[in-house]
């Protein structure tokens, strides 16, 4: 079978008598009308008015758009949104988009109008958040977790906010989308330092949003931003739509979890001998800071001291370069952890992370990275997928085994876990 690997795909065939089982979503057929069910979710929103009543003529409105490590397919439903903003009153040059880059890397112009449409792109102003420019950057207090609220300013003063995103497993928030277009999104250094500095606690895990702080926070910090309207997709393997919901920041995005759960949260008998993961394919593996969560998602279906391999492309390495300075700075997963808890570094969470997966078994890395940094992560280093299935099952090919193909929203439900 093919298995994605960056923009290409990589050929897995494994030896005779493989007891292999392939880990998909569930029902992910898109939607037959999705022009229909944007419109319909845009017209009719979830506890929330209509977004033509949300806006009047002459407000200044902000949208806020993923950046190009995450799909929401944004070039389909932007000209919808910017037209029902026009019928609304609301002129072309009183609206912009900042792209929730959080702390990610500023993107460049094609890249930018790839993700929004040529269309929308050459109407409609488009700018990058820095969450590092704090001249850019105002401050709206404190959450009851300690998290100093800082956000882009730009964002913070128009007179209405538009969130948009995709929601998705995310593996210490919960879910994404919904608030996290505010925060971390368009959020300053160390507001996205504090509430990650969160993770440390057992609540933080994927697909749990009750009494989770990180979750709670973010939460928090975004009420205090203020949300005039949602628009979240939930995709498929394919990045077809299956779902569109908008209105409220809150309910529309608890409707949006509850089919994430539903197509991506794939129930397994128990623990396989060997895990088999892609992240799916770029933009999901286009460096390790991404790439982690398959390895996150992929664990849940790997027996304890058992085997994976994972195909990762990470065209543009580790993808922070704090990551890679705590992989060689310290040796153990307990000493990052004393160091995080100490001062936590953003970056170094994801080193820690990782590090932690990595205890759980023995994971041969197919990438383009350095081997030596990839061993220097705790990864076992292949020069391709056959090498990788060679040694794997060089001693027993009865191995149990499950394939993730689609490693980065596929969370595996252990039934006997």
């Amino acid at each position: 079978m093919e298995l994605k690997f960056g923009c290409k795909s990589l050929i897995l065939k494994l030896p005779f008598g493989v007891n292999a089982r392939v880990l998909k979503p569930q029902a992910s057929n898109p939607l037959e009308q999705p022009e229909k069910v944007l419109q319909d979710a845009i017209q009719c929103p979830v506890a929330s008015a209509p977004l033509k009543e949300k806006v009047s003529a002459g407000d200044t409105v902000s949208i806020l758009v993923n950046d190009s490590t995450r799909v929401a397919r944004s070039e389909f439903f932007l000209p919808y949104l910017v037209n029902e903003l026009k019928d609304a009153g609301i002129r072309e040059k009183d609206i912009f988009i900042v792209f929730a880059n959080g702390s990610h890397r500023a993107m460049s112009k094609p890249e930018m109008t790839a993700l929004v449409g040529s269309n929308v792109a050459s109407c409609i102003r488009l700018y990058n958040h820095d969450g590092q420019d704090d001249a850019n950057l105002v401050h709206r207090g404190k959450t009851s977790f300690g998290t100093p609220v800082y956000v882009n300013k730009m964002v913070a003063e128009a007179d209405r906010r538009i969130l948009t995103g995709s929601v998705v497993h995310h593996f210490f928030a919960g879910f994404g989308g919904g608030r996290k277009a505010l925060i971390p999104g368009v959020a300053g250094w160390e507001t996205i330092r504090r509430n990650h500095s969160l993770l440390l606690d057992q609540n933080a895990r994927t697909g749990v949003l009750k009494g989770n702080p990180v979750h709670e926070d973010l939460l928090e910090a975004a009420q205090m931003i203020g949300c005039d309207f949602l628009l979240n997709t939930v995709l498929n393997e394919k990045k077809e739509i299956l779902g569109v919901f908008a209105g409220d920041m809150v309910k529309a995005h608890l409707a949006a979890c509850e089919l994430v759960e539903k197509v991506n949260g794939v129930r397994l008998e128990k623990p396989a001998d060997v895990v088999i993961a892609s992240c799916g394919g770029y933009p999901k593996d286009i460096n390790m800071y991404q790439s982690h969560k398959t390895l996150d998602n992929a664990m849940q279906a790997l027996k304890p001291d058992g085997q994976m391999i994972l195909l990762a492309e990470c065209t543009e390495g580790i993808g922070s370069a704090a990551f890679e300075e705590w992989a060689y700075k310290y040796r153990s997963c307990e000493e990052m952890e004393e160091n995080l808890r100490r001062e936590f570094v953003l970056g170094g969470h994801k080193a820690y992370t990782v590090s932690k997966l990595l205890r759980q078994g023995k994971v041969y890395l197919v990438s383009d990275l350095d081997p030596q940094v990839a061993a220097r992560i705790g990864f076992i280093p292949v020069t391709s997928l056959e090498e990788a299935v060679g040694i794997v099952y060089d001693e027993d090919k009865a191995a149990d085994t499950v394939i993730i193909p689609q490693g980065s929203i596929v969370v595996p439900r252990v039934s006997n876990v």
